[in-house]
This record gives structure tokens, sequence and C-alpha cells, in this order.
């Protein structure tokens, strides 16, 4: 049976961008894909407002976030954490035998600029924060973070965007950072298996006197392709395809627009749980693109049956707070009226429960 997807993602995806993917395979090395990559380029930059490069692999959003590990820091890090996925890119700094300082936040809590910027050690070169962390629903102020740093030190500063690009207004060209990471299935509305990174001139520079980037996600190698529009290696054509549909669509609508509606879903979802429940991210930072909601003492698996004969899907709790939450997406190509269904299942499904 269908499910229509409120997920964290894979998100749901539109049968017109699904259609996009069944377009005649061309080569990757001739000038059809070239005019392609180019024409994703242009259009990622437009919606972003950057002009820093953009380099695209065939891999999830992990890939590009160890190849910024392993391509702008040959000794010391510090990684910024909140939850499940800031841990994350700590321990890829760990297993790619980087000294990783790591800067804990509790869980729910948004990371501040003073506090980071009393414990940061001036010694690191390079920064990671999570903008948008989906186990908790947090939003970090970046701009917060990212003053504070620069305040006391001129680390690189990585942001995983993963759930936030295209979904919520990041301002990156006020940002000023070194890497912005993000990936197809989330609030591009996609399917999986493309990341995307935004790169700075600094980075690029750096990366050269770092040893050992390996191969595949060296970012050197990726654009010194980059710069003739080709990829390293073969990329899922039929998704850059649906790639280039999907930023012609986005920028049809307008980002205005596209932000404005996604806070409109969250604010919808958030009322609700409220109602409900009780929200797990502290107020004022809490994420446009997906909720965390505390579930007290619901069982999350009849709730979550309920919704599939219903015909719709959300996702459980994640990380050290599984057992204890649940998470609503709201990102993507979703409506506020879409958001409203799900609402108005779920309550016929916890009504059910009692």
């Amino acid at each position: 049976m269908y499910r229509k997807l409120f997920t964290v993602g894979p998100v749901e995806v539109r049968r017109e961008v699904l259609e996009a993917m069944t377009r005649p395979m061309i080569v990757h090395r001739g000038k059809d894909y070239e005019y392609l990559q180019e024409s994703i380029v242009e259009k990622i930059r437009k919606a972003l407002e950057i002009d820093m490069d953009i380099l695209i692999a065939p891999s999830s959003s992990t890939g590009l976030l160890e190849a910024c590990v392993r391509c702008g820091v040959s000794k010391k890090m510090a990684g910024i954490s909140n939850g499940a996925f800031g841990e994350r890119w700590q321990l890829i700094g760990s297993l790619n035998n980087k000294t990783v300082q790591k800067i804990e936040v509790p869980w729910g809590k948004a990371a501040r600029g003073d506090f980071v910027c009393g414990v940061l050690q001036e010694d690191v070169e390079a920064v990671t924060i999570v903008a948008n962390e989906s186990s908790t629903g947090v939003f970090n102020p970046l701009d917060d973070v990212i003053n504070a740093i620069r305040a006391k030190c001129d680390p690189l500063i990585f942001i995983d965007a993963v759930t936030a690009a295209f979904g919520i207004d990041l301002k990156l060209r006020s940002l000023d950072a070194d890497a912005v990471v993000f990936g197809t299935q989330k609030a591009l509305a996609l399917p999986p298996g493309l990341a995307i990174i935004c790169v700075s001139e600094r980075l690029l520079e750096k990366a050269k006197s770092v040893e050992n980037r390996g191969y595949y996600f060296d970012l050197l190698e990726m654009k010194k392709f980059a710069d003739k529009n080709l990829p390293v290696t073969t990329p899922p054509i039929s998704l850059m395809y649906a790639l280039d549909f999907q930023l012609e669509r986005i920028l049809r609508e307008g980002m205005k627009q596209r932000y404005e509606r996604h806070r409109a879903m969250a604010e919808a979802v958030r009322s609700w749980a409220a109602r409900k429940f009780s929200l797990f991210a502290e107020e004022g930072c809490r994420s446009d693109t997906i909720t965390v909601i505390s579930k007290g003492n619901l069982k999350f698996d009849q709730l979550q049956e309920g919704l599939g004969k219903k015909g719709f899907e959300i996702s459980p709790g994640y990380g050290k707070i599984k057992d204890s939450t649940f998470r609503i997406g709201h990102m993507g190509d979703l409506t506020v009226k879409e958001i409203e269904e799900l609402l108005k299942a779920m309550d016929e499904v916890l009504e059910a429960l009692t």
C-alpha cells in the first residue's frame, strides 16, 4: 500500500519528479552531460544566493562530511554536537585519525556562541556544526556561533546542512562558511543518491597541504573535474535529470515562498504537538523541517501501524532518545493542506488507541 511520507528522509517525491528520471541515458563524459551539470550548478548557486564552488558526488551526504575532515584537517578539529549527527561528525574525525575537541551541548538545546567561544581551543584547524539536528529537532543559530568563533580564532567552518538546505534560509552568503553539505533526499524532495558540497577557496587551498585525502572524496580531484562540468566517477545520471528538473521547479516557486511554506508547516505541527504531547527542542530554536515530539506513554509502533492503514508514515525517534520521542518531517514539496490531513489522521489513530 502506498504511504505518503512525512518522514525525516527519504521524503515524499512527487510523481513528476520521478518521471523526470525516465529520460534517455547519456554518457557522463559527453557534451550533453556537461550541459546538465552546468545547469544544476547554476541553479544551486541562484537558489542559495552563493558563488561558492559546487561539487557533486554519487553518495550519501555522510561521504562529503568525511571529505571535509579528510581534506580540511591535518591534525586537529573541533566538533560541536547537540545530537546524534553532531556526534557522527566527531566520530568521523576520530576514525580518520584526527584529534577531535568534542564540544558537547545538551540534547534539545541549541549551541550558543558564548559557550562555544568559551571552550574552543584556538589551535583547531576546523570546526564542524550541524545546522539542523534531525535527532532532536533543534536548529542551531549559525550566525551567533560562527561570529563568536571568528572573534576568537579563524578555523575553517564546516556546516552539515543536510536537513536544512532548501527548507530553511541559512543566509549562506553572510555566514561565509568553508563547506556546506547536503543531499538530495531531504528538503530537495528527490530520491537519495547524490550529495552536494559548497566549498570555499580557503578550504580548497588548505586541502593542498593535507595528506591522505583519499581518492573518491578528494575535493581537489572533484574540483578539477567540476571545472569542466564533469564528475570524477560515474554519477546516477537519471537522478541528475531529476535534480535539474526539481531545481527549476523550486526557482519557480521562489525561495522566499518555499521557506515560508516550510515555516507554516512547522508551525502547524508544533501547535498540534504542544496540545497532544510536548516538544523536545527548546523554544526559539525549533526546526522548520523536522519536529521531534516527546511521546510519553504512547506506543509508537501502534501509532505508525494505524497511520500506515490510512496511507501515512512518520519517523521514529533517533539516537539515545529513540525510545522517548518520535519525529514528523515537514519538508520538500509537502503542503500545509497535506500536513493538516496527516494531523487529522493522527488524531483519529490516537483516539482509537485510547
